[in-house]
C-alpha cells in the first residue's frame, strides 16, 4: 500500500512538473506591469536576449554595426534602446559596448557620416544616431573621456549638417530622404527624416536654452503641416516625391513618424509653455489611437503592415521607438500621462505573451494583438518588447536634464561644419608627400631592386660546380651571347615573307594546363556583367518610404485610419503667412 501511494505521488509531481514546463514554454512571461521587480526582471532578460544579435563588441566585430539584412541606423537605434535600458534599470553591464558603438561610427567629421555608409546613409538614418545621443545627454548617460566627442556635442553636429541640407529649392522646404543625391530616395521628402530633424531641434532648444533651435523646430512643423504630411486629422503621412512638388502624397501611417512628432511637440511644449505646442501635442496624440487595436483597442500595432503580414526588416522595429517616445513625453508634458500608460502598460503585456520564440522560447514576436505566436524573431521584435516593457517604469524615473538642471554633457555648437549641405562622399584624403617621404621611397625601391636582383643571380647559381658565383655568371653571359647570335642568322636564312612553322606535338590527353588556358581565353571573351548595387537589387534594396511589398495605393477605407489619402491643402496654402497657416491647423478638430 505504501509502495502504491509513493508511485501516486510520483505520478502526480512528474505530472505537475511536465504542466509547469509546458506553461514556461508556451509563455515564456507573465508580467506583472505594478511590480517593479517583474518588469525589470522582464526587461533585463529580453535586453540580453536582444544582444544576441550584436557581435560589435567580439573579436572580428564592428563596433556600432548590425549583420544583414539590419541597416546601419537600426544599430544607432538599438543603442538608443541600450541607452534607455540604463536609465530604467541602473544596470551598466552595457554601457562600455555603448559608449564603444557610440563613438566608433562618428565618422571624420563627428556628425555620424562615416564614410563606410555613402552607400546607405540617409537623413533619418543620421538622425536616429543623433537622437541616440541626444538621450545620453537628457539620461546624463556617462561621458566619455575628455578628448572623445561628447554626447551634446555630437547631437549638435547632426543637427547643423540636417539644417544645412534644407532643401527650398524642390517643395518649398523640407530634408530629401537620401543624403547623397546618386542614392536612390533622394527625390523623396519623408516624413520620418523631418521628424528626427524636427524632435532633434526641439530638445536642443529645451536642453541648451538656445532659442535658434527652436525657430528651426518650428519651421519644420511649419512646412509639414503647409505641405500635407501632417494633414487636417492630425495624420501623419509617410512623405511625397520631388519631382511632383512633394504633391502625390503616400499615405500610410506609420507608427514612428507619428511618435517622432509627438516626441518633438512636447518637448516644444515644455521649452515653450505655449498653449498651442499643447493643443499639437494632444491631437497628435488622439489621432496616435489608429496604432492601437484588439478588442479594447489597446494594443499597439504597426497597422500599415501587420494586418496584412507586409512589414519589412525597418518596419519590424518601429513601435520601439512609438514606445520609447510615448514614456519620454509624460515628463515634459505631464497632463499626457494619464492617456499614454493605460495604452503601454496593456501593450506590455500583450508583447510579454508573444516571447515564445527561437530556440530559448523567450524570443519575441511581432503581433501582439493576437493569441498565438506569430513565428517572427529579430532585433525590431526584441527592442520592441523591451522598449514598452521598460516604458511603464517612467513613472519613478527622474526627468531629462539640461544645461541649468544638472546637464554635464559638452557641446559644441559649430561641429559638422565639414559636412554641412554635402551631397557628395568626401573624396579620400591623402597626405602630403614631402622629400622625406620621396628619399625614403627611393631607399626601399633601390633595396627591393638590390635583393630581386640577388635572388635571380642565386636562382642560377650551380651549388654542385667547382667554379666560383662570378666565374659561372660569366659563363652564362658568354652563353646567352652565343645564342642571340645563332638565333639571329637562322632568322637570316629565313626567306622573305614567309612565316616560321611551329609544330605543336598531339598528345593523347589534355592537360591541366591547357585546360585552364581555354579556361582563361573563355572567361576573357566573355560579356563582363556588372553586379547590381543595393538600390538595383529588388531582394535587398530599402524601399522607398517603407512601403510593404504589394500594399495597394486604392481602396482605402476612409474611417480606418489605415491606407487613407490625406485630404489636399488649398492651393494657396503656401501663399499664407506663417501664423495663418498655424490658425488654419489648430482650427482644424479631430473628428
Amino acid at each position: 500500500m505504501a509502495r502504491s501511494q509513493n508511485r501516486f505521488n510520483l505520478g502526480n509531481m512528474l505530472a505537475t512538473a511536465i504542466v509547469l514546463l509546458t506553461g514556461l514554454l508556451a509563455s515564456a512571461y507573465e508580467l506583472d506591469v505594478n511590480s517593479t521587480t517583474s518588469i525589470l526582471s522582464v526587461a533585463k532578460q529580453m535586453t540580453a536576449d536582444l544582444l544576441t544579435f550584436y557581435a560589435g563588441d567580439k573579436p572580428g566585430g564592428t563596433p556600432g554595426l548590425l549583420p544583414p539584412p539590419y541597416y546601419w541606423w537600426e544599430a544607432g537605434a538599438m543603442m538608443g534602446a541600450l541607452i534607455d535600458y540604463w536609465y530604467y534599470s541602473g544596470d551598466s553591464q552595457y554601457n562600455e559596448l555603448v559608449e564603444e558603438a557610440l563613438l566608433f561610427q562618428v565618422g571624420d567629421s563627428n556628425d555620424y557620416m562615416p564614410r563606410n555608409q555613402t552607400l546607405t546613409e540617409g537623413n533619418d538614418d543620421q538622425g536616429f544616431w543623433g537622437l541616440a545621443v541626444m538621450s545620453a545627454a537628457e539620461y546624463k548617460f556617462p561621458d566619455p573621456p575628455p578628448h572623445k566627442p561628447q554626447w551634446l556635442a555630437l547631437a549638435q553636429a547632426v543637427f547643423n549638417t540636417q539644417a544645412g541640407r534644407w532643401d527650398t529649392e524642390h517643395c518649398n522646404g523640407g530634408l530629401r530622404w537620401q543624403i547623397f543625391k546618386w542614392n536612390q530616395g533622394f527625390d523623396y521628402k519623408n516624413s520620418i527624416s523631418q521628424a528626427c530633424f524636427f524632435a532633434l531641434g526641439a530638445r536642443l532648444a529645451l536642453y541648451t536654452g538656445n532659442n535658434s533651435y527652436a525657430e528651426w523646430a518650428e519651421k519644420s512643423w511649419d512646412w509639414m503641416t503647409g505641405i500635407g504630411f501632417i494633414d487636417q486629422y492630425w495624420r501623419v503621412i509617410d512623405g511625397a516625391h520631388t519631382g511632383t512638388n512633394c504633391t502625390d502624397h503616400v499615405p500610410y501611417q506609420f507608427s514612428y513618424n507619428a511618435g517622432g512628432f509627438i516626441l518633438g511637440a512636447a518637448a516644444m511644449y515644455n521649452y515653450t509653455e505655449d498653449p498651442v505646442w499643447k493643443y499639437r501635442l494632444d491631437n497628435l496624440l488622439s489621432a496616435s489611437k489608429v496604432f492601437f487595436t484588439g478588442p479594447d483597442k489597446n494594443i499597439m500595432t504597426e497597422v500599415a503592415c501587420e494586418p496584412v503580414s507586409l512589414c519589412n526588416v525597418d518596419q519590424q522595429s518601429f513601435k520601439a521607438y512609438l514606445s520609447r517616445w510615448l514614456a519620454a513625453i509624460t515628463k515634459w508634458a505631464p497632463h499626457t500621462y494619464d492617456f499614454v500608460m493605460p495604452l503601454l502598460r496593456a501593450s506590455a503585456v500583450a508583447a510579454a505573451k508573444q516571447c515564445v520564440g527561437g530556440d530559448n522560447k523567450r524570443m519575441c514576436g511581432l503581433k501582439w494583438n493576437q493569441d498565438s505566436y506569430d513565428g517572427s524573431t529579430g532585433v525590431g521584435q526584441q527592442m520592441a518588447a523591451m522598449e514598452v516593457t521598460l516604458a511603464c517604469l517612467i513613472q519613478d524615473r527622474p526627468a531629462p536634464v539640461g544645461h541649468d538642471n544638472g546637464g554635464t554633457s559638452k557641446g559644441n555648437p559649430g561641429l559638422g561644419g565639414g559636412d554641412m549641405g554635402r551631397q557628395e562622399p568626401k573624396p579620400p584624403s591623402y597626405k602630403r608627400i614631402t622629400a622625406g617621404d620621396q628619399a625614403g621611397a627611393a631607399i626601399l625601391t633601390a633595396t627591393l631592386l638590390l635583393a630581386f636582383i640577388t635572388g635571380i643571380g642565386w636562382v642560377f647559381v650551380d651549388e654542385t660546380s667547382d667554379k666560383s658565383p662570378l666565374e659561372q655568371f660569366k659563363g652564362f653571359q658568354t652563353s646567352t651571347t652565343a645564342a642571340v647570335v645563332k638565333t639571329a642568322s637562322s632568322a637570316g636564312k629565313q626567306p622573305m615573307g614567309e612565316t616560321p612553322r611551329v609544330v605543336i606535338r598531339a598528345v593523347s590527353k589534355r592537360s591541366s594546363t591547357s585546360s585552364a588556358l581555354e579556361n582563361n581565353l573563355a572567361i576573357e571573351a566573355a560579356d563582363v556583367k556588372i553586379g547590381r548595387v543595393r538600390s538595383e537589387s529588388m531582394a535587398t534594396q530599402r524601399r522607398l518610404s517603407n512601403m510593404p511589398i504589394g500594399w495597394p495605393l486604392q481602396n482605402s477605407n476612409p474611417n480606418s485610419g489605415v491606407g487613407q489619402s490625406a485630404p489636399e491643402h488649398p492651393p494657396s496654402t503656401w501663399q499664407m503667412g506663417r501664423s495663418e497657416r498655424r490658425y488654419t491647423c489648430a482650427s482644424i478638430r479631430t473628428p
